[in-house]
């Protein structure tokens, strides 16, 4: 039950307009559960707001308030405790897992692409982060019942992969590329003739050379295993691997090119090359065109990334794509380039970088964390963090050192950059996953000496247990933010404010030791807070252990 709703509505009824965004939460619970400023109507209905405070508070009726009292230019609503009980507790109860969501996506698809790594080397943090938001998205559609399909773009015939091709020797294992990597791009640096070897391998590629199509293949089937290795420690998976090379060898960016050109946004340049003008757009950038042939008439990147996005558009209900923030002016330009051709182009979601406290953690490679490095040191400081705590069990290391990455990066919301710090990520007090982690495993320890039979739940009235019955009830309002917004961080939110109402009640309102009847209530709303806590941990991907 959302009592917000429900209060929006009662005021549409009486005022024909949309007030959701104005209703409030008041600090002080004595003056009510949710109030509403009555200023903005007094313009309109040319009255004083205190009058229509007075005016609506006897005219709205429902049994869902104890009772609605104006308090000068505000109307306050006072929830019926029981009902509130009832319709949430009882809601959670019969849902269980599934509680929360309300099947929006029945029948439809949600299609996205995340990750889309370049196939060259291990992946670091800053990539990482991509895959983390979109793994927490594709669990939050597919709890709103959307049948998802998860897209990794693999950049097969890029320059990245024909460096490697040129800086192999036999068939290398996937730990040693990125050193190979590193070597070969050194080598070009420092003797600039070299880059045209990579140039000719990419035209013996591009006209069909079997030989050189299998170097590639198997360089880049190398690195996108040990990539999907790495991710899927996380829990992170892929539906379908998309490669470049597809709309290198069939013929739709020539039928795209075709489409293009009967808008007369496209001319060829002194280069041969052929060239869309997207002026008409103004995009904040220095120049609008988007190159999208080389001279000799192959397609580029962009022109394949065109034909990609169409395909992904045909194939679903809802589309995304989460790219770096360094990409913001390329997706615009792909975006108008859709919009000519008659397409929505994809929801994006831009993210920015993942900072660290220097001197925090090194690495192999110098310059960049690495995914796998920093998984490692995860694990490592979760095991050490247990036994300083001298309880728990080491068994929970992982679910703890990998809950609290993604937990790190989860939070901030993706425009913004992500400072990460150890410190403040393993925190058991702070705003971090263990500390949602042991509320859950608060609750389980509490409802396995005892579990709650036939309560009667009119006997919860203490202040710590009506704020946590609300906030359990807010979960419906979380996720529906969270699809709309695209953002997780929204979940990261919710469940630290709940873990924090949880532990506040813990402590206010004995649970096992209080008297007939009202054990029975207060066990009822430890397991309701337990379903919740679990659910928003795993749409993040996070584990939630029994026992901490």
């Amino acid at each position: 039950m959302n009592f917000k709703r429900e209060i929006v509505n009662l005021l549409r009824k009486e005022l024909n307009e949309d007030v959701e965004s104005l209703i409030e939460v008041p600090k002080d619970s004595s003056l009510g559960d949710y109030a509403f400023p009555c200023f903005i109507l007094a313009k309109k209905l040319q009255k004083n707001p205190v009058e229509i405070a007075q005016e609506l508070s006897n005219k709205i009726k429902s049994s869902l308030f104890e009772k609605l009292e104006s308090r000068g230019p505000y109307l306050n609503f006072f929830i019926n405790k029981l009902k509130l009980n009832e319709f949430i507790l009882n809601e959670i109860l019969l849902k269980k897992e599934k509680y929360g969501s309300t099947n929006l996506g029945k029948g439809k698809k949600f299609l996205i692409e995340h990750t889309s790594i370049n196939p060259n080397a291990s992946p670091h943090v800053g990539r990482a982060r991509n895959a983390l938001i979109g793994d927490s998205l594709v669990r939050l559609f597919k709890f709103q019942s959307y049948k998802t399909e998860v897209h990794y773009y693999v950049n097969d015939v890029g320059k990245q992969i024909a460096m490697l091709v040129l800086g192999c020797k036999g068939k290398p294992s996937f730990d040693k590329l990125l050193n190979i990597y590193v070597k070969i791009n050194k080598k070009i640096q420092s003797n600039p003739e070299k880059e045209k070897e990579i140039f000719a391998l990419l035209n013996r590629l591009e006209k069909g050379d079997k030989k050189i199509i299998k170097r590639f293949k198997e360089i880049v089937n190398t690195c996108i295993k040990g990539q999907s290795n790495i991710l899927s420690e996380l829990g992170i998976r892929y539906d379908f691997f998309d490669y470049e090379s597809k709309y290198l060898w069939n013929k739709e960016t020539e039928n795209i090119l075709k489409a293009l050109e009967k808008t007369g946004k496209v001319f060829t340049d002194e280069s041969n090359r052929k060239i869309l003008d997207l002026k008409e757009f103004n995009l904040p950038m220095k120049t609008s065109l988007l190159v999208l042939t080389r001279g000799d008439g192959t397609s580029l990147y962009g022109l394949r990334d065109i034909a990609y996005n169409i395909e992904k558009i045909k194939r679903s209900d809802k589309n995304a794509v989460i790219l770096g923030e360094d990409q913001k002016l390329y997706f615009m330009q792909i975006k108008s380039a859709l919009s000519l051709l008659g397409y929505k182009a994809p929801e994006v979601i831009h993210y920015s970088f993942v900072l660290f406290q220097e001197g925090k953690m090194s690495t192999r490679s110098g310059n960049i964390v690495l995914l796998e490095d920093f998984m490692k040191e995860a694990l490592k400081k979760a095991i050490e963090e247990i036994k300083k705590r001298k309880k728990g069990s080491v068994k929970n290391a992982k679910a703890i050192g990998y809950g609290s990455i993604k937990y790190s990066i989860l939070r901030v919301s993706p425009e913004k950059n992500v400072i990460f710090d150890w410190g403040s990520a393993l925190n058991f007090e702070g705003e971090s996953a263990p500390y949602i982690q042991y509320a859950h495993a608060r609750a389980c320890s509490i409802l396995k000496k005892s579990k709650p039979k036939k309560p009667n739940l009119s006997l919860l009235k203490a202040d710590s247990e009506i704020k946590l019955i609300k906030k359990l009830g807010e979960f419906t309002e979380v996720i529906n933010n969270a699809i709309d917004s695209l953002r997780p961080s929204t979940i990261c939110s919710y469940l630290f404010e709940l873990a924090k109402v949880f532990t506040t009640f813990y402590h206010d309102c004995p649970v096992l030791k209080a008297g007939k009847g009202l054990k029975e209530a207060r066990l009822s709303l430890v397991l309701a807070s337990k379903i919740v806590l679990k659910a928003g941990l795993n749409l993040l991907g996070i584990e939630a252990p029994e026992s901490m």
